[in-house]
């Protein structure tokens, strides 16, 4: 901004040269620098890649830890009990090292230790999502997070190559997710907010194709080094450390974050560079507000002196609103059905007979279309009738999966039921990014998203252990999850064609500017 901007707002007034318009970053953006243009969209690809990323250091334990064939070299029915191993003169068909299962022996009694691995990790992410989410808010920044996490993601990742026992197995997965949790989030927040309000609800929708993505290259990578997983560990590990000194350094941080933080000549220098990347141009007499400030420049020093916090929150500020306290209460409850539902019905479906690398590839891609149609239908009916509608049709699928028995032909009759509740709940967790990000103000939307996550992770770890209640049990509780869920939906406001605000004051605001 100027340095107009400034004596404006400290000096008051009139005079050439001195900006008489003070708008948010949505009217700047939508009036003069351009919503979604050629700025936005390289921003957006460099910022979501991180995405996948994120995918390669979650999925890679169902390759890690998968347990291979075996074979008695003996002859068939010459060899001894199977958990008895080598000692009964079994042998891995990949050799020892092709997984962590083979190389540690954790098959029969120690097969715990292969979900205990992924319980821990989905506990770091937990606790990663909520530290990183409040440090982007912070003062780390959403740019600076995300360096971070991507940082301890490659050394996690690749120190994880090196563990000589599993118990040092267990503890730099702890670490990993702890970094990991928090990927998604930041270049979520990052990539979406200097999007403007119109086309913000599908570019995020579409974040999730790189998550996909991820995963289908996953497959692919891991079908090429079956014979080492310590080798899988260091070649999914090396890309954070590629994005982190090679595509980092082209990316902006969030203008938003500049202006809450009152850095608002950095915000200003953002908004320009969008505007002449996108062959347009933000007129010398704008400066730039927060949603809780006037139109008039001179009330731009009054707010900052009367609301020095103002710049930064944390999830204590979401539960001192009557407003965001209800939201992010609704919002955690929601995610965490959600999670239980997709991860339940991914664990289901990988579960089938099929070659695993197959069979994975298939399923990420098959997510797809959910992503596609959900982008579609988004600004035409909105984030709530969305998000009511995909939960409830994943629900009353899984319930009727659970009345279909698993017998003869039924059992395509009921794979089809799970496909499409996955299709259901992957077109709703995609939504509930967006969605969530909308319901909170920029001071603490990554706080309130790592709460969220938070809860996501937690319905990652109960899934499992849903999965092995039986054949119609599972699906049972799914369809109750999805169910719920939709109706807790229903308690939510719209989020469509609303501004997306800077401070808890304008929030509170605006929501009730149509109640006036």
């Amino acid at each position: 901004m100027s340095t107009e901007a400034l004596l404006a707002a400290q000096g008051g007034g009139g005079g050439d040269g001195v900006a008489s318009r003070r708008l948010s970053i949505d009217d700047a953006l939508a009036e003069h620098a351009g919503e979604f243009g050629r700025w936005q969209l390289r921003h957006f690809v460099l910022v979501s890649a991180a995405w996948a990323l994120e995918a390669l250091h979650t999925m890679v334990i169902i390759f890690a830890d998968r347990e291979p064939a075996m074979r008695c070299p003996a002859g068939e029915g010459r060899c001894g009990d199977r958990c008895a191993g080598a000692a009964a003169g079994w042998e891995w068909a990949q050799g020892s090292a092709s997984s962590t299962v083979a190389e540690w022996g954790l098959v029969c009694g120690e097969r715990y230790k292969v979900g205990l691995v992924q319980a821990v990790f989905f506990a770091g992410c937990m606790i990663g999502a909520g530290v990183f989410g409040h440090l982007s808010d912070s003062f780390l920044g959403r740019k600076g997070s995300l360096q971070v996490v991507c940082f301890l993601n490659a050394l996690f990742g690749l120190l994880t190559a090196l563990a000589p026992s599993y118990r040092v197995y267990v503890v730099l997965r702890l670490l990993t997710g702890f970094s990991t949790g928090s990927i998604g989030l930041c270049a979520f927040v990052l990539a979406t907010e200097p999007i403007g309000p119109s086309r913000r609800g599908t570019a995020g929708m579409s974040s999730f194709y790189f998550f996909s993505g991820g995963i289908a290259a996953l497959a692919g990578v891991a079908a090429m080094f079956q014979s080492s997983w310590r080798l899988l560990y260091v070649v999914t590990s090396l890309p954070s450390l590629v994005f982190v000194l090679a595509v980092m350094p082209f990316i902006s941080e969030s203008p938003r974050w500049y202006l809450v933080r009152r850095r608002t000549d950095d915000a200003m220098h953002v908004l320009r560079d969008i505007a002449a990347t996108n062959r347009r141009r933000i007129p010398d007499d704008v400066a730039l507000k927060l949603d809780d400030e006037g139109d008039d420049v001179n009330s731009g020093k009054m707010v900052e002196d009367s609301s020095p916090s103002s710049s930064s929150g944390s999830i204590l500020d979401v539960f001192r609103s009557r407003t965001t306290r209800a939201r992010l209460v609704l919002s955690v409850l929601i995610n965490l059905l959600c999670s239980v539902v997709y991860y339940g019905l991914s664990l289901n479906v990988v579960n089938l007979k099929t070659n695993l690398y197959v069979s994975v590839a298939v399923n990420s891609i098959a997510e797809m279309p959910a992503y596609l149609l959900t982008a579609l239908l988004l600004d035409h009916f909105g984030r709530k009738p969305l998000g009511i509608g995909t939960m409830l049709l994943s629900g009353v699928f899984c319930i009727a999966g659970s009345l279909i028995a698993g017998v003869g032909a039924m059992r395509v009759v009921r794979m089809v039921c799970g496909v499409v509740g996955i299709f259901g709940m992957a077109a709703t967790y995609n939504l509930l990014f967006i969605y969530t990000a909308e319901l909170f103000p920029t001071v603490v939307r990554n706080a309130a998203l790592g709460c969220t996550s938070q809860a996501s992770q937690m319905g990652a770890i109960l899934a499992p252990m849903v999965v092995v209640l039986g054949e119609r049990v599972p699906f049972a509780v799914f369809g109750v999850s999805g169910i719920i869920g939709g109706l807790l939906v229903f308690y939510l406001p719209e989020t469509m064609n609303k501004p997306l605000y800077d401070t808890m004051a304008g929030l509170e605001e605006g929501e009730k500017t149509p109640l006036k």
